[in-house]
């Protein structure tokens, strides 16, 4: 069983971890492992993720198993113009399949109850994440140079209407 709730200051070293250990196995492929550790190490930090947490423009969601561990983490981020970006969604890999990544991804939407509408962005290459997010509704709408200051990689930016409340 597990349980999807809002993230706290507890979880900074476990959500860290996670983030971690996904970027370093969907990225390396991609980027190469010097550049995806270098970005993890740096984006990924407890500290980096606490600022985040105390930032009222973004929301944190964590998958918290029976026994106190975090199997998954969500974060969406409200911009200056009232839109929202989902910046982040990890699962651990024992749970792909399990309908977590749905969970996470619908509790980001219903704590955007009203919004017209919802937006990502995925490195050109996660084909994981492409077809896990157009499976649930986003289409790919841009593509352009990585926002993750990786030169020579492109990403996809997709977006996802949500129904009005």
């Amino acid at each position: 069983m597990v349980q999807i709730r809002a993230m706290t200051k507890n979880d900074l070293a476990a959500v860290s971890r996670l983030l971690g250990q996904s970027w370093r196995r969907t990225y390396s492929p991609i980027m190469g492992e010097d550049a995806t550790a270098r970005l993890s190490d740096e984006k990924h930090a407890p500290d980096k993720l606490a600022a985040e947490l105390a930032d009222d423009n973004k929301m944190s969601f964590v998958a918290e198993r029976t026994d106190g561990s975090i199997a998954g983490y969500a974060m969406a981020a409200m911009g200056e113009n009232g839109d929202v970006t989902l910046n982040r969604l990890h699962i651990e890999p024992q749970e792909f399949g399990s309908g977590l990544a749905v969970d996470l991804l619908h509790a980001v939407l219903a704590a955007h109850a009203g919004i017209p509408s919802i937006a990502l962005e995925v490195i050109e290459g996660n084909d994981r994440a492409v077809a896990f997010y157009r499976k649930h509704g986003f289409e790919v709408v841009e593509r352009r140079p990585a926002a993750h200051g990786v030169g020579g990689h492109a990403s996809l930016i997709m977006r996802r209407l949500l129904p009005m409340a």
